[in-house]
């Protein structure tokens, strides 16, 4: 990195004396011989002033006092620049005089953090985030923008005026609105957070306002379909091939427990061969960055060959002739009525079936079914064993009212 020049000079006004003679006191930084200047709110008699040292003449308690301040400043000034230089990061004698006055953390806004934030996560679809998580803090900013309006009458607000009482009446906001049900109003109180534990990270707030709140969950039984279920679908001739396509794709994660995003993306490069001949799918998730590591089961293979040569996958380089995910649930909808099911089938219960019926059922042990689902943590894959669990229970019901 080019080194930059850099200077601090400590110098009186006698051009603005006040009414009493007193000159202010100034500091002047200087970085590649651009310059930044402010007062330091301190006057003093001109004839008191060394402009070669840059402090008060004497040594009464009130000089010592001053120029105590002032060696306090230019260390902060060059413990700033120390750093500036460490992180190899652009910046000028700006930037330094704003971090000195703390200009930057004291003026800092909610809604001016979240476009910062939302417009890094932007840039970094398709690597970090998927375009879905984009989506749900442009969604989270814009009800705080629409509640801070309705609620506090101005168009941002302080982060360092936000406590537990603000966080409260967003998240009752959201309820009263009706912008979804706990679980999605829960979801943004959560992102909102995410913004303050960047805002507490860089010192612009004090303390963590949502240190005392609890995410309140509800309970929600995942549906998934079961081995009849997943075998009428398979077995059903569907004379219309949009509909015949996507029930392929479907059942490909079915058996692979991919989620949509990950099927969509899936191509050569993702399958491995393994010492024994089999195939392997090895692709980090969109969500997480995960490794999914997920052997090809003859039912999955077969939608690959199937598709080998159909346009779509030709023209992409992928497997799959995978189309949106809109146009997909809507078509599964159609495939659910024309299969006589009654369950909402949408595109992420592949991964739901996958991970019971295919896997758990069948006695996959859970630390391999996890590693497969590309989970960060065994917690989450024992979400679906206690699917499991619910499931054996209704069954045994039923056989306890045959005896």
């Amino acid at each position: 990195m080019e080194t930059n020049s850099f200077a601090i000079l400590c110098y009186i006004r006698t051009g603005k004396l006040d009414k009493l003679g007193n000159a202010p006191i100034y500091i002047r930084i200087t970085v590649n011989t651009k310059r930044a200047e402010f007062s330091i709110k301190r006057k003093v008699q001109p004839k008191n002033w060394c402009s070669t040292r840059g402090r008060v003449k004497g040594s009464s308690s009130k000089a010592k006092s001053l120029n105590h301040f002032i060696d306090e400043l230019e260390s902060k000034a060059f413990n700033i620049h120390a750093k500036l230089m460490t992180k190899k990061k652009p910046f000028d004698a700006e930037l330094i005089k704003r971090k000195l006055l703390n200009i930057e953390e004291a003026h800092r806004t909610l809604l001016q953090i979240y476009d910062e934030h939302n417009s890094q996560i932007e840039e970094l679809i398709g690597l970090h985030y998927s375009y879905g998580a984009y989506r749900r803090h442009i969604r989270t900013r814009n009800h705080l923008q629409d509640f801070i309006k309705q609620e506090y009458k101005r168009e941002d607000y302080f982060v360092k005026e936000i406590d537990l009482k603000f966080i409260n009446r967003f998240h009752h906001y959201l309820i009263t609105k009706k912008f979804g049900n706990q679980n999605t109003t829960t979801k943004y109180v959560v992102n909102f957070k995410k913004i303050m534990r960047i805002a507490f990270a860089n010192n612009w707030v004090n303390k963590d306002p949502f240190f005392h709140w609890k995410a309140k969950w509800k309970k929600v039984e995942r549906e998934v379909l079961t081995e009849l279920e997943l075998r009428t679908m398979m077995e059903k001739e569907f004379k219309i091939k949009r509909l015949e396509q996507v029930r392929d794709i479907f059942v490909f994660c079915c058996f692979t427990g991919l989620a949509y995003t990950d099927v969509q993306k899936l191509s050569k490069n993702h399958i491995v061969l393994k010492m024994n001949g089999t195939r392997w799918i090895k692709i980090n998730r969109s969500k997480t960055d995960s490794r999914s590591t997920i052997p090809l089961l003859p039912a999955a293979e077969e939608i690959i060959n199937k598709y080998a040569d159909h346009p779509i996958t030709l023209q992409n380089g992928l497997l799959l002739p995978v189309i949106s995910n809109q146009r997909t649930n809507a078509y599964l909808k159609e495939i659910a009525d024309r299969c006589d099911m009654e369950k909402h089938l949408t595109f992420h219960l592949a991964r739901h079936t996958f991970a019971t019926t295919v896997t758990l059922a069948n006695g996959i042990p859970i630390e391999s079914v996890s590693k497969m689902l590309g989970h960060q943590s065994l917690k989450t894959t024992q979400i679906y064993a206690k699917v499991i669990d619910h499931k054996l229970k209704q069954d045994m019901d039923k056989l306890r009212g045959k005896y």
